[in-house]
């Protein structure tokens, strides 16, 4: 294979591997934001729809995934704007006291989750030396 080749084969690899990774990113973002909304939903946010493109245009003004507190008319409410799916949560103090309390019993639950996974894999004994003896396993 001749030099150029080479570098053309190399390039097109690297720009798979950033594709494949940036693919992967996205994944993981629209699953964070799949989960943040259903808490949200869960602890009493109002979904309101971007159904006119002003409110779309609005939504695109809006900091995008956070939740961000804005006093209206002496209130406090608080705001989650997902502009990719022309959604807003708007919800107010209970709301997003709610939100927290849902938010630290997810991540409680997800951390016993993990926990018990690590303990399973440990019990299995999956060492070198375990019980399907010395690897290499072929």
């Amino acid at each position: 294979m001749t030099r150029a080749g080479r570098t053309i084969r190399w390039t097109l690899t690297v720009v798979l591997m950033g594709a494949v990774a940036l693919a992967g990113c996205a994944a993981m973002q629209t699953s964070q934001t799949e989960s943040t909304e259903q808490l949200l939903s869960a602890s009493g946010f109002q979904l309101k729809l971007a159904d006119t493109p002003a409110k779309q245009a609005h939504l695109n003004t809006l900091m995008p995934r956070k939740l961000v507190p804005r006093d209206r008319h002496g209130k406090v409410y608080y705001f989650y704007a997902d502009p990719a799916n022309g959604r807003l949560y708007v919800g107010d103090e209970q709301a997003y006291q709610n939100f927290q309390a849902m938010a630290v019993q997810k991540q409680i639950a997800d951390e016993r989750v993990q926990a018990a996974e690590m303990n399973a894999d440990a019990a299995m004994d999956w060492g070198m030396w375990g019980m399907w003896g010395p690897g290499p396993w072929w």
